[in-house]
């Protein structure tokens, strides 16, 4: 209470009002009190929502991992019911960073966000694309798998190699190409959007992904593939002779979600996959899943 509101509060009569308005200033007082004390705690690191995913994971011991186990090779369970897969190899590998134990819940890929904004998981690690939309309600992790459309070649062909930095280059670099698609796919609507902008590019289009990969493998007249990532990869580790050219044409990254107000483990997640991909954890990861890029015979 300031001084010139008790000298006021003085100069009044001695009467029920002049009683009744001090004990009003004083409860008014105490109320603004508590709301202060309460949004300085609330900023408090310890009491904050921002630390309080992290706090719980501390006091269980686990990082709590919402996964759909229907995705090989990222998720999927084995022989004995057991989730692995590269996501699982991930998340253990972060895990061990922070010295938790990883308690993976498995659920549908669409309870998945759900899940998460109600507490019941810490975290969805699961071939999870990033999401613009979503970025209002969870936060996203920097990418740890690029699964875009990208542009394939047999080993030793004029394009492999070729340094592209921008996906504007492929516009000249294609005229005239033909080039193998699953019809209906990511990789057919990026062939369209080229056919408008380069010309004399012919689209191949195939039933399934498998097949489009087999016109590139085994057609001499296709020599050109437009695939996602995670097929490509799949078609390399079969020891298919095919290499990728130049950065995606269509991003599809995947990446970990995390509560929006989760904070703390934000950087933690972000230290970690910075950490893993520059010791060379994730490259190995991915190679155990898919083989290298390089399994194939020379």
């Amino acid at each position: 209470m300031t001084s010139q509101w008790r000298s006021f509060l003085s100069k009044l009569p001695n009467t029920f009002w002049a009683r009744y308005l001090q004990l009003s200033a004083t409860a008014l007082l105490l109320v603004f009190m508590v709301i202060g004390l309460l949004a300085l705690l609330r900023n408090t690191p310890l009491l904050s929502q921002k630390d309080r995913v992290w706090l719980a994971m501390e006091r269980r011991g686990t990082w709590r991992v919402g996964m759909d186990p229907s995705f090989p090779p990222f998720e999927l369970l084995d022989d004995h019911g057991q989730p692995v897969g590269y996501d699982v190899d991930l998340a253990r590998e972060i895990s061990h960073l922070w010295g938790l134990e990883l308690e993976i819940v498995p659920m549908g890929f669409d309870s998945l966000l759900d899940a998460l904004q109600t507490n019941q998981i810490d975290s969805v690690v699961s071939a999870l694309p990033y999401d613009a939309r979503a970025t209002r309600d969870v936060a996203f992790s920097m990418p740890y798998f690029e699964a875009g459309v990208r542009l394939a070649v047999r080993k030793n062909s004029p394009l492999d190699g070729v340094p592209i930095q921008d996906v504007d280059e492929f516009d000249l670099l294609l005229a005239g190409s033909r080039i193998a698609v699953e019809w209906g796919s990511m990789g057919d609507m990026v062939g369209r959007r080229l056919q408008r902008n380069s010309r004399g590019i012919e689209l191949i289009p195939f039933s399934t992904p498998d097949e489009a990969v087999s016109a590139l493998v085994d057609d001499p007249s296709v020599a050109n593939l437009l695939i996602d990532n995670v097929t490509l990869r799949q078609s390399q580790g079969a020891g298919n002779r095919i290499v990728a050219v130049g950065p995606a044409l269509e991003g599809n990254p995947y990446v970990i979600a995390m509560p929006l107000a989760a904070k703390k483990i934000q950087r933690e997640i972000e230290f970690a996959l910075n950490k893993l991909t520059k010791d060379g954890s994730i490259e190995q990861i991915e190679a155990r899943w898919f083989g290298t890029s390089e399994s194939f015979s020379p």
